[in-house]
C-alpha cells in the first residue's frame, strides 16, 4: 500500500479512484442486466441487450454506460419508447460506489487488498438492493454464491496481509451474523425472508473481516435503518402493519456502515466508557 504522508502517492490514488469509477460504470450497465433477468429466470449473458418494448437488438453505439442514454435523450433508436431514468442512474451510482470504495480503502490500513472482495460486494449489494425493492426477494442465485466468491477474496486479502486473525474473524463474523438471523427467522417468520438470513452471513464475512467494532455497528445499523424507514412508511401510509416490507436494503446499508465508520464508532464509543 502506498505511502499517503508522501505527496507522490496523491496521484496514484486519483488514477486508481478514477480507473474503479470507470469499472462501475460498465459493470453499472451490466447490473441493469441482472435486475432485469434475474428475477424472470433469463439468462444473463443471451440474448445481448435489446429493447424492453419490442425487442430489437441495442446497437453497440446506443449501449455506452451513461452517455448512450443521455444522446438518446432516454428514448428508444428502434420505437421511441421511453428508457427508465434508473438504467443511467445505476450506472451513475455504481461508478460513484466504485470510486468511493477505492478510495476509502487506498486510505484505510491493510484494506487496500480486500478492494476485489469489497468491489463485489459493491456491486451484488446494488442489484440485491434494486431487486429486493422491485420483487420482495433476494435471488439464491446471488447470494449463495457469494459465499465462496466473498471466502475465497478475503481469504486471499488476509493471507497477502500475512493476517491470520481477520480470517479467523471472517469466519466467526460470518457465522455470528447468520446465526443471529436464523434465530430471528425462527421466532418470527414473517417478520423477513430466508433470504434475509442468507444475505446476513455473507455481510458478516465482510463485517468479521473488517474488525469487531464493524461487526458490532454494521449489525445494529441494519436493525436502526430498518426500523426507522419502517416507522416512516407506516407514518406516510405507504405501507401496511402487516404489509411485507424488503429488509434487504437496510440490511446491505447497516452492513455498509459498519465497514465504512464502525471502526471510528468504536473507538468513539469506547472512548466515551473511559475505556
Amino acid at each position: 500500500m502506498p505511502d499517503f504522508l508522501d505527496p507522490a502517492a496523491g496521484p496514484l490514488v486519483i488514477t486508481m479512484t478514477a480507473l474503479g469509477a470507470f469499472l462501475g460504470l460498465i459493470i453499472g450497465s451490466f447490473l441493469n442486466v441482472v435486475v432485469a433477468r434475474v428475477p424472470a429466470a433469463e439468462s444473463i449473458v443471451r440474448p445481448g441487450s435489446r429493447c424492453p418494448a419490442c425487442l430489437v437488438p441495442i446497437a453497440p453505439r446506443d449501449n455506452v454506460p451513461l452517455l448512450g442514454w443521455l444522446l438518446l435523450r432516454g428514448r428508444a433508436r428502434c420505437c421511441g419508447v421511453r428508457i427508465s431514468a434508473r438504467y443511467p442512474l445505476v450506472e451513475a451510482g455504481t461508478a460513484v460506489a466504485f470510486g468511493g470504495v477505492v478510495w476509502w480503502g487506498l486510505h484505510r490500513p491493510g484494506t487496500a487488498a480486500a478492494l476485489p472482495a469489497l468491489l463485489y460486494l459493491a456491486g451484488i449489494s446494488i442489484a440485491l438492493a434494486l431487486i429486493d425493492l422491485d420483487t420482495f426477494r433476494l435471488p439464491f442465485v446471488i447470494v449463495a454464491p457469494a459465499y465462496p466468491v466473498s471466502l475465497v477474496l478475503l481469504g486471499a486479502a488476509s493471507w497477502a496481509g500475512h493476517d491470520g486473525r481477520s480470517a479467523v474473524r471472517m469466519l466467526l463474523g460470518g457465522a455470528v451474523l447468520w446465526g443471529l438471523y436464523r434465530l430471528l427467522h425462527l421466532i418470527y417468520p414473517a417478520g423477513m425472508g430466508y433470504g434475509d438470513v442468507r444475505l446476513a452471513g455473507v455481510l458478516g464475512l465482510y463485517l468479521g473481516w473488517v474488525g469487531w467494532s464493524a461487526l458490532a455497528v454494521g449489525t445494529f445499523s441494519g436493525f436502526l435503518v430498518g426500523g426507522v424507514v419502517g416507522v416512516v412508511l407506516l407514518a406516510s401510509g405507504r405501507a401496511k402493519l402487516r404489509g411485507a416490507i424488503p429488509y434487504g436494503p437496510y440490511l446491505l446499508t447497516g452492513a455498509w456502515l459498519g465497514l465504512l465508520v464502525g471502526s471510528q464508532v468504536g473507538h468513539w464509543y469506547l472512548r466515551s466508557m473511559g475505556v
